[in-house]
């Protein structure tokens, strides 16, 4: 604006400069002094502007034209003299090139200037001079309304222009508005509708399905195994999937069906349906199919499928969030059972679901209430029948006398991470009834504690363990720590440290239900395990059927030859301990020696069988 200003008072002081030489020309007198002064005013104004001065220049333009119009005045006419004509044109320059104050001090002046000559006039101290009409006074009419004129079009134009302006850059900001109420409604990868706008969505075909008596169903669709292609080929040939899949998938759907991106590898599919739901399984198997197609990504052919559930409005409900949160739960019920497949909400879900909440909730008072306990089952050795030690496992019994189901509670614990607090409390509970009875004259009992790979991964595992062996004042010769195959097969360098220190100080690592998992040979002699644990199913129909017998004389064998104890899970009959001692094995546990018991009965035993 400051450049346009300048250029504005330049051809304004111009223009004006040249009309009053006109003027002069023509004029005589006091006249001819009065327009001489305000040119040479003029030419100083121009020269203001020049040099980057438009304040000044603008004063120096308007106050002398005030001036010189009063003066004109004053020698003539008056109030009625043709130069008041010039005095609206001066307060047009004043508002539009000067600044407030220069306008009001203007307008104050001009008030002034006509009520003391009409004041005058009215007292006879002023005597107007009406000049005779001329083709002179036809000139200054004529310059005056021209240099008014013609700076009142200047700046009419640049009103224009600005306005034009202003209008595109109104049109840019409702672009750029609706550009980013688009951005924050779709997703960016898939220009789907994102979450928001779903909910947006939902109430709208909810209200339109009503009124024409039809179910809205959504369908809510999460990829499986999304995470390795990420890993694997990076983000970019992640969203390359994403963005072919969106393609895919939309092909199946009707002009009526909506398609959201969720989130991540999530979508939902908003529908219309009829009362047939066999109509909305085949929906889902046509998408499950898009998915498992391979793509092909970065010339790498990949596959990956999905995992769906369905929920029904009004059926299984009308407000989005429980919606969303009902369809969420359909979807992991089908990973569940298997992935790949689709599977409609129940309440039963949702049963499940409240039930694991209160129970996690009852997990957490437990352990503020030191409900737990631990019980032990001997641990014997097959040919002298001596007891060994025991293994600690875990107990939660009730007000009724019944135990809540340990594997849930352990689920539980290792899904909302209290398996760490648990975990702790059950290393140091342990170790200092293993210390009780070596006290009490067992000096050669152990006690073994299962690990969960959590513990692990929190890091702090051998200061717990560390603090439990000092609190208690149990060698560490005297633990032993069940370690689980899925841990080992992890073979992190983390995990190998830390069983590497925990083995320095003493302590025997045993490998849980051994052949149950993905047994590998590999980390038996890298993690320095002393014992394999045959696992239960296994043993337990050992002595009525011949199936097992191979494999459970494969597998001591195996331990034999890499110098390992063997341990048999769940021995309930003297068969089955005679035929593990004719394989050779050297340990075992089960109700044929006795149940898992509490501490102090635990000690009665080694009493008996002292």
């Amino acid at each position: 604006m400051q450049p346009l200003r300048i250029r504005r008072l330049l051809q304004i002081s111009a223009i004006t400069l040249c009309g009053l030489l006109l003027a002069a020309i023509v004029s005589t007198g006091w006249t001819q002094a009065v327009l001489l002064v305000g040119s040479a005013c003029l030419g100083v104004s121009f020269l203001s502007a020049w040099w980057q001065r438009p304040l000044l220049a603008a004063y120096l333009l308007l106050w002398p034209m005030a001036l010189m119009l009063t003066a004109l005045a004053l020698v003539s006419g008056g109030i009625r003299d043709l130069a008041v004509v010039g005095y609206p044109g001066v307060l047009v320059f004043a508002a539009i090139l000067g600044s407030r104050n220069l306008f009001l001090f203007l307008l104050s002046f001009i008030i002034l200037a006509a009520a003391a000559m009409g004041y005058g006039s009215m007292q006879g101290w002023l005597i107007p001079y009406i000049p005779d009409d001329s083709w002179r006074h036809v000139l200054y009419v004529s310059l005056i309304l021209s240099i008014t004129g013609f700076s009142v079009l200047l700046m009419a134009q640049d009103l224009h222009r600005s306005l034009r302006a202003l209008q595109a850059e109104n049109k840019r900001v409702r672009a750029t508005q609706q550009q980013l109420q688009r951005l924050a409604m779709h997703d960016k990868l898939t220009d789907l509708p994102n979450r928001s706008l779903c909910e947006d969505l939902f109430r709208t075909m909810q209200q339109q399905c009503l009124q024409q008596h039809q179910r809205l169903a959504m369908l809510f669709l999460d990829l499986d195994n999304f995470k390795p292609v990420n890993d694997a080929l990076g983000h970019a040939a992640g969203d390359l999937l994403l963005q072919q899949l969106t393609k895919r998938l939309q092909s199946e759907l009707s002009k009526h069906d909506v398609l959201c991106r969720f989130g991540g590898d999530e979508f939902m599919v908003l529908c219309p349906a009829d009362a047939n739901d066999s109509t909305l399984a085949d929906l889902a198997a046509r998408l499950l199919q898009q998915t498992t197609q391979p793509f092909t990504l970065m010339q790498t052919k990949v596959e990956v499928s999905g995992s769906i559930g369905i929920v029904i409005v009004p059926t299984d409900g009308i407000e989005f969030h429980v919606l969303c949160r009902k369809v969420d739960l359909a979807m992991h019920n089908a990973k569940a059972e298997g992935r790949n497949t689709w599977r409609f909400y129940n309440e039963a879900m949702d049963q499940a679901n409240t039930d694991k909440f209160n129970l996690l909730q009852r997990i957490r008072d437990a352990l503020k209430n030191n409900e737990f306990k631990l019980y032990y089952q001997p641990k014997i050795c097959l040919k002298q029948e001596a007891v060994l030690g025991a293994e600690a496992l875990l107990r939660w019994p009730q007000p009724d006398g019944s135990f809540i189901n340990p594997a849930d509670v352990i689920e539980l614990a290792e899904r909302s991470g209290l398996i760490l607090e648990l975990g702790s409390w059950v290393l140091q509970q342990a170790c200092s009834d293993c210390q009780y009875w070596q006290q009490q004259g067992f000096p050669a009992v152990k006690v073994a504690v299962n690990l969960s790979p959590i513990q692990f991964r929190d890091g702090r595992l051998e200061q717990t363990v560390l603090t439990a062996l000092r609190h208690s004042g149990l060698a560490p010769e005297a633990l032993e720590l069940e370690l689980t195959e899925s841990l080992l097969i992890d073979n992190s360098d983390f995990v190998q440290q830390q069983l590497a220190r925990l083995g320095a100080l003493g302590i025997t690592f045993a490998i849980d239900d051994f052949g149950t998992g993905y047994s590998n040979l590999s980390y038996l002699r890298q993690f320095n395990a002393s014992s394999l644990k045959v696992d239960k199913s296994f043993i337990s129909s050992l002595s009525v059927s011949l199936r097992d017998e191979p494999l459970v004389r494969a597998i001591i064998q195996l331990a034999k030859s890499l110098e390992l104890t063997t341990v048999a899970e769940g021995v309930e009959d003297t068969a089955t301990f005679t035929m593990l001692q004719q394989l050779g094995c050297d340990a075992a546990q089960g109700y044929l020696w006795s149940p898992a018991v509490p501490a102090e009965q635990f000690i009665q035993y080694l009493q008996c069988k002292r």
